[in-house]
C-alpha cells in the first residue's frame, strides 16, 4: 500500500460519541484519600485539590465513605457486563495519521502541485510547511521589570492553597483579598502561578463532549447538489403571504427552479421537485438534494417521490439555522435589492417581480 492510499484510509468516526461527565473510579479515590492524609505540612492538601481537579467537598465525601467500609457511591465507576469487551485507547493515531498525511503531500505533490494536493488530502499548507520547514525558534522575551520574584510568587501560591481558597477560583480569591485590604497580584497572575504547577483545570461535573466535526456536502459539477427552500412574500395586506419555492444548484448558484403559491404545502412541494427534475434530466442516483426541517421539506410525500427519483436527500441539523446557507443567502439578494417591493398587490404582480429578477 503507497502513501496516499495509507493516509487516505484513515479512520473517520462518522458516529459522535454521547457526552459523558467525570468518573472516579474506587482505586483513585483510596489513593486520593491516602495522598491527603499523608499531607502534613500547610496548603499541602490544597494543592492536591487543584493539580487533581478536586473540590474539598470530594475528599470529605471519599473520607465519609471509607469510615463507612469499602468506597463506594453514585460515582464510582460501573463494572462491565459479562462479555463485553473492553475497549483500548487509540491515543497517538491522530499523531501518526497526520504524519502519513504529511508524507504523502511530500511525495505526491512535486508531480501534481502541492495546494491540490494539501486540498484533495485536507492539509492545510501552512501544516505541510511548518513540518517540513521548521522556524526557528523565537527569542526569548526579556522578563517584565515589574514581574513577581520567586519569592512572592511562593506566597501568591501558598495563599490559593489555604483551606478558605481552596475551592474558590481566582477571581473570586482576588476579591476577597482586596476587601480584607491585600494585593498580592492581578487575577490573570493567579491564574499564571497555578497554571506552572499544573494546577489548573476543569473542576465542575460538566458534560465531556467529544471532538465533533460539522457534516459537509461537496458539490463537484453542476446537478449534482441542489438547495431549495421556501420564503415568505408579504400580500397586498397585513397577514397575507405569497409562498416562494427555490431551487438552487450549489455548484454554479442557478437557479434550476421557482414557483410562487397562496400556501406552503407538501403537495406543491412534491409537483415543485418532480417537474424540475424533470425539466433538468436528472437521472438516477445522479443527484442530493438538500433542505432545512420545514414541514414540506420533512413531509412523506416528499421523502417517497425523492426515493422514487432515485435521489438522496438530506435536512438541517436540528436548531442549527445556518445549515442551508445558499438558499438563505439568495433569499437576502432577493429581497435587499432596491427595486423589491415592500409588498405584492396580487399573485400575478409577485410572479412578474421574479420573471425579471431570477434571468
Amino acid at each position: 500500500m503507497s502513501t496516499v492510499e495509507r493516509a487516505l484510509s484513515g479512520a473517520e468516526i462518522e458516529v459522535t460519541a454521547k457526552a459523558t461527565r467525570r468518573r472516579f473510579t474506587l482505586d483513585y479515590k483510596r489513593k486520593i484519600v491516602q495522598e491527603a492524609d499523608r499531607c502534613k505540612t500547610s496548603g499541602a492538601v490544597g494543592a492536591l485539590l487543584r493539580r487533581e481537579g478536586l473540590y474539598s467537598s470530594h475528599l470529605t465525601t471519599w473520607r465519609a465513605a471509607r469510615e463507612r467500609g469499602p468506597l463506594a457511591g453514585p460515582q464510582s465507576e460501573p463494572k462491565p457486563h459479562r462479555g463485553a469487551k473492553k475497549h483500548r485507547g487509540v491515543a497517538g493515531d491522530t499523531g501518526e495519521h497526520r504524519a502519513l498525511l504529511i508524507a504523502a503531500v511530500t511525495e505526491v505533490g512535486p508531480r501534481l502541485g502541492i495546494a491540490p494536493t494539501c486540498a484533495a488530502l485536507g492539509v492545510p499548507r501552512a501544516t505541510y510547511y511548518r513540518r517540513r520547514w521548521p522556524q526557528n525558534a523565537p527569542p526569548r522575551r526579556r522578563p517584565s521589570p515589574r514581574a513577581l520574584s520567586d519569592a512572592e510568587r511562593m506566597a501568591v501560591l501558598a495563599v490559593l492553597h489555604e483551606p478558605r481558597f481552596v475551592d474558590l477560583a481566582p477571581a473570586e480569591v482576588y476579591a476577597t483579598l482586596l476587601d480584607e485590604g491585600r494585593y498580592l497580584c492581578s487575577e490573570r497572575t493567579m491564574y499564571r502561578v497555578l497554571a506552572e504547577h499544573q494546577e489548573v483545570g476543569e473542576r465542575r461535573n460538566q458534560l465531556r463532549h467529544p471532538v465533533y466535526a460539522a457534516p459537509e456536502l461537496l458539490a463537484r459539477r453542476p446537478n449534482e447538489l441542489w438547495s431549495w427552500d421556501i420564503t415568505k412574500l408579504l400580500g397586498p395586506a397585513k397577514w397575507t403571504y405569497f409562498y416562494l419555492y427555490v431551487m438552487l444548484d450549489v455548484f454554479s448558484r442557478y437557479v434550476v427552479g421557482w414557483m410562487i403559491a397562496h400556501r406552503e404545502s407538501a403537495t406543491l412541494a412534491e409537483r415543485f421537485i418532480r417537474e424540475t427534475c424533470a425539466r433538468q434530466g436528472i437521472e438516477d442516483c445522479q443527484l442530493t438534494i438538500h433542505a432545512d426541517r420545514g414541514s414540506a421539506m420533512t413531509s412523506k410525500s416528499v421523502a417517497f417521490l425523492l426515493v422514487d427519483l432515485g435521489i438522496t436527500k438530506t435536512h438541517s441539523r436540528p436548531h442549527v439555522s445556518n445549515d442551508n446557507p445558499f438558499s438563505e443567502a439568495q433569499f437576502k439578494t432577493l429581497k435587499y435589492r432596491p427595486a423589491f417591493p415592500a409588498r405584492f398587490g396580487s399573485i400575478q404582480d409577485a410572479r412578474a417581480h421574479c420573471h425579471g429578477f431570477f434571468p
